[in-house]
């Protein structure tokens, strides 16, 4: 077991344009992955989502892929709640999906631990251990929340669309 990344693969009973919906749509991203509200988000890369988690605080995330509806990907500061993340103080989060039989096979990759220098104080939310074992639960909920959604639900947005809705 690498101690610099970790990897998970979830089923989705869902085509791959509503796992990219749920994973790029503001309305989506806090009900599987976060508070509940709506996330910002500036969908190109070099944009910005911002995560909320609560008590855990405000992550501004840098997007780094938008290959829709196959690839998205983005730097995440897990150590450091408040900050931008960049290359120097962030994990990539890659999120990789594909056609498999009635759904999708979605491949989830972070990586980066390696090189990123936590605070003491942060190390029960921010390290790879604690991110390990945080994945599971948000895949599931990933899972579940795509395959309530509508089959009507819109397929993928574009690169360059910017959708910024209150927090």
């Amino acid at each position: 077991m690498s101690s610099d990344r970790i990897e998970r693969e979830v089923f989705i009973s869902a085509p791959v344009e509503r796992v990219w919906a749920a994973l790029t749509e503001p309305e989506h991203v806090g009900r599987w992955f976060g508070s509940g509200a709506p996330a910002r988000i500036d969908l190109r890369p070099g944009g910005t989502m911002h995560l909320d988690h609560g008590e855990n605080g405000q992550f501004p995330t840098t997007i780094t892929t938008v290959d829709p509806p196959r690839r998205f990907a983005y730097l995440w500061a897990g150590a450091h709640p408040g900050e931008v993340a960049t290359e120097r103080n962030a994990t990539l989060v890659e999120f990789t999906m594909a056609p498999q039989g009635d759904g999708s096979l979605v491949r989830l990759v972070e990586s980066g631990f390696d090189a990123l220098d936590i605070p003491e104080d942060k190390r029960a939310g921010a390290s790879r251990e604690s991110h390990a074992a945080g994945w599971p639960e948000a895949l599931e909920g990933l899972r579940q929340h795509v395959e309530r959604l509508s089959p009507s639900s819109r397929g993928p947005r574009a690169a360059g669309d910017h959708v910024d809705h209150p927090a």
